[in-house]
């Protein structure tokens, strides 16, 4: 019953790669639901730097927090690649939440998993080299998203080099020349997006060594 509440009031919108779909600071329209395609929510520092919080799949919703505090987009989000997003309208969910105090319930476990994901990461910003934070991000896409090959465990970058460095907080060169670091000594291979993990246990224990290593 929820669904066809919030699927009779969605407008459906359609984006380009790369195309904005909120700006950090823009007044709440609603809360969003990823259709297809990707969205990463971001920050923009003073000088232009851009630091990703993280990046969204298909199902997922975004901008909850808003729709519950009253206040402004707290960071901006953008597709990646073509995406079609489902805009559920501020006060439409408010209608559903007072109907359906289970709903808020639910969109609160997100927005709860969303901040401990936060957490992690300004942990790992603050005091993890960024060796340590690609090998971890590699680690937790092969972990997450891998699929097991005859030659090792496969999966897709979510982003180029430069995005890539804007997730961990770093800038493209690091990116690809720790990128390389890792083929060089046979733990990964990298043609294009597509990343095969050929020794899991010694991306393990590069994760494990790099965060000793500081």
């Amino acid at each position: 019953m929820e669904l066809n509440f919030l699927l009779d009031r969605a407008v459906s919108l359609d984006y380009q790669p790369g195309q904005t779909i909120f700006v950090e600071g823009d007044p709440c329209e609603g809360l969003y639901v990823i259709q297809s395609g990707q969205v990463k929510i971001f920050k923009t520092s003073p000088s232009g730097r851009e630091q990703i919080l993280t990046i969204e799949e298909a199902g997922r919703s975004i901008a909850e927090l808003p729709v519950f505090d009253g206040g402004d987009y707290p960071a901006s989000a953008a597709a990646i690649g073509e995406s079609t997003l489902l805009l559920i309208r501020k006060k439409d969910f408010q209608s559903l939440f007072l109907e359906h105090p289970e709903v808020g319930l639910k969109v609160l476990k997100v927005v709860g998993s969303r901040l401990r994901t936060m957490v992690n990461l300004i942990n790992e910003l603050s005091f993890s080299s960024v060796r340590h934070r690609l090998a971890a991000l590699l680690l937790r896409l092969a972990q997450t998203e891998g699929k097991k090959t005859v030659g090792g465990i496969v999966f897709h970058l979510p982003s180029t080099n430069q995005e890539l460095a804007a997730q961990i907080g770093t800038v493209r060169e690091l990116v690809s020349r720790n990128l390389g670091r890792l083929q060089t000594v046979g733990i990964i291979e990298v043609r294009g997006k597509r990343v095969t993990v050929r020794d899991l246990s010694k991306l393990e224990a590069e994760v494990e060594e790099s965060e000793e290593r500081g």
